[in-house]
């Protein structure tokens, strides 16, 4: 199973075009031992080299331009990519949509709560209706695998996360299974998994036997501290108010990961304040102690 990091930064991306933290303005001004990096999404290869989507995000032609994998391979119009999933229904995971309406339709799998938002609040399946249309899959959430277009050989299983509805929500107010979910893909050949969650705010106890199961793991990385955006004056709300899980302290990411994790261990969905960004800080270098990786735009994985 290959699987293709095509952004790794949380949303805005990093640096975020209006934030002046130390991150964003150290590595503008080039004195940031640090990548630049897109909004997050990644692609695993399905067959005869098509690629299953995970999120569309607002920076998504940008990512297939940097991806030739993605790049349209026969005839005039053509896309390489068979199916998008969606975990949520955020801004940041779901823009990128818009950017991909001329051509067929789109083979969208998403849970009942995620299509209900994007019918309502932010009604971006009905807007595509007038362009390339949307063909909806629904995930279930209830232990069962599903099957993706034109990818045969893996074997997916979505698992909800609790999480809160993005604010344009009809349900925003009322959090239900299927706001968030994380997803194990599974090779049908080889037996090897990936469990993608970059929306992990808590460890629910079932959660656990995919983290341990996993091969790799590509779960929550936004936030160093719980007081991360407070500390900063960005914002009033702690990681934990808005569904992220801080790497540090107690019950934090590292711990989690340290306890319950057996393989790879990579976080994704970073934001642009986390000082894990800096290659040279003393967070990044806690993290490789702790045999966690940090994702990159481009970055290639194989299981």
């Amino acid at each position: 199973m290959k699987i293709r990091v095509l952004g790794s930064a949380a949303g805005g991306g990093f640096p975020q075009w209006n934030c002046n933290c130390p991150n964003c303005r150290g590595v503008r001004e080039g004195r940031l031992k640090a990548q630049r990096r897109t909004q997050s999404s990644i692609a695993v290869e399905g067959d005869h080299g098509r690629w299953v989507l995970f999120n569309a995000s607002p920076d998504i032609l940008a990512q297939i331009a940097a991806f030739p994998g993605l790049w349209p391979k026969e005839g005039v119009r053509d896309t390489a990519i068979t199916a998008i999933v969606l975990i949520d229904s955020q801004v940041d995971h779901t823009t990128g949509l818009l950017m991909l309406r001329e051509g067929s339709p789109l083979e969208v799998y998403c849970t009942e709560r995620v299509q209900e938002d994007l019918t309502t609040g932010n009604p971006i399946f009905h807007l595509l209706a007038h362009y390339c249309g949307v063909r909806w899959h629904r995930v279930p959430i209830d232990g069962s695998a599903f099957e993706v277009t034109g990818a045969s050989r893996l074997r997916f299983t979505a698992v909800p996360l609790k999480s809160k509805a993005p604010p344009y929500s009809p349900h925003r107010d009322d959090p239900c299974a299927g706001d968030n979910i994380g997803v194990r893909v599974e090779d049908r050949l080889s037996g090897k998994n990936l469990f993608y969650a970059p929306g992990l705010g808590e460890l629910e106890p079932h959660l656990e036997p995919f983290l341990a199961g996993a091969d790799c793991l590509l779960v929550d990385g936004t936030f160093w501290t719980d007081d991360e955006m407070v500390r900063l004056g960005i914002s009033h709300k702690r990681a934990r108010d808005i569904g992220h899980l801080p790497q540090a302290g107690p019950g934090g990411m590292i711990e989690v990961l340290d306890r319950h994790a057996r393989g790879r261990k990579i976080l994704i969905h970073i934001n642009n304040t986390n000082p894990i960004l800096n290659e040279a800080s003393p967070e990044r270098a806690e993290l490789a102690a702790h045999g966690i990786e940090v994702a990159w735009d481009g970055m290639e994985i194989e299981l």
